[in-house]
């Protein structure tokens, strides 16, 4: 098991430290990133999730996945 950090910063570097979780392997560490930015997303609000992005990182700092909010939200309307 390891512990990883999520945090998100928008594209002009403002960042937000989220959570921690306790994690299996890479694939429960993709999964988790993935639920964590879609209950972001679908949040009632007028935030454009484009230009936002996912950092994972182990408990030594160490960056593991990027995750594109635009990767989960699709092509807009």
């Amino acid at each position: 098991m390891t512990e990883v950090h999520f945090h998100y910063c928008d594209a002009a570097g403002a960042s937000v430290e989220r959570c921690t979780a306790i994690v299996n392997d890479f694939a429960d560490t993709r999964a988790y990133a993935e639920l964590f930015v879609r209950s972001l997303i679908m949040t009632p609000g007028l935030e454009d999730w484009r230009g936002w992005t996912l950092h994972v990182r182990d408990e030594l700092g160490t960056q593991i996945l990027d995750l594109p909010f635009a990767s989960l939200l699709g092509k807009p309307h």
